[in-house]
């Protein structure tokens, strides 16, 4: 009988073994991909080459929800858009880094600069420049209509597909582990049971 090989684990390997509930719930900052995540995916170009995109509201009011529940929001994305530009101005989303190449070294700098570790942080994407991201941190996520291989690496896979409320999805998840959905919800049925 041979010895088994010693494995060094790294706590990031000892965190896959703890469930996916009490990993969701020690969620603090969400960092999303924009197209295929915030959006189905579709490029629209106006005829003056302006690039038009369709984002669904209730990903916008999950936003938000998560924003009044003391969660923080980050934006990383290979394209630059002013449509997003607008759009997370609409949504208070302060931290918007376009046109990035290397996802994973700005997911590095916003962790940094937010004040968590890989482990407090959650990042939704949706193809394999997101795959990086998504094998690092604490709950990577793909959405239903992702590419295989992110599929497989994600912890949590959404059953609403990128710009179809994928993200609302994924941060009702997040805040239902933490026991905060409800009190959100509360919030808005003024009292209705």
């Amino acid at each position: 009988m041979h010895p088994s090989p010693q494995h060094h684990h790294s706590r990031q390997d000892a965190d896959r073994h703890v469930g996916i509930e009490a990993r969701l719930a020690r969620i603090r900052l969400l960092l999303l991909d924009v197209d295929g995540v915030l959006t189905d995916g579709s490029v629209t170009l106006s005829s003056a080459g302006e690039e038009l995109k369709t984002f669904h509201v209730r990903d916008g009011l999950g936003l938000r929800v998560w924003q009044q529940s003391g969660g923080m929001v980050g934006i990383i994305t290979g394209r630059s858009s002013r449509a997003l530009t607008r759009r997370a101005e609409e949504l208070g989303v302060g931290i918007v880094r376009q046109g990035i190449a290397d996802k994973l070294a700005a997911a590095a700098d916003i962790i940094e600069g937010c004040g968590v570790t890989w482990e407090e942080t959650a990042f939704v994407g949706d193809d394999l420049p997101d795959l990086p991201v998504v094998a690092r941190c604490g709950v990577g996520m793909a959405v239903a209509d992702a590419c295989l291989e992110l599929k497989a690496a994600a912890g949590l896979v959404t059953e609403l597909a990128g710009g179809r409320g994928a993200v609302r999805e994924a941060i009702e998840r997040m805040l239902r582990a933490r026991g905060g959905w409800e009190s959100a919800v509360a919030g808005y049925a003024g009292g209705i049971a």
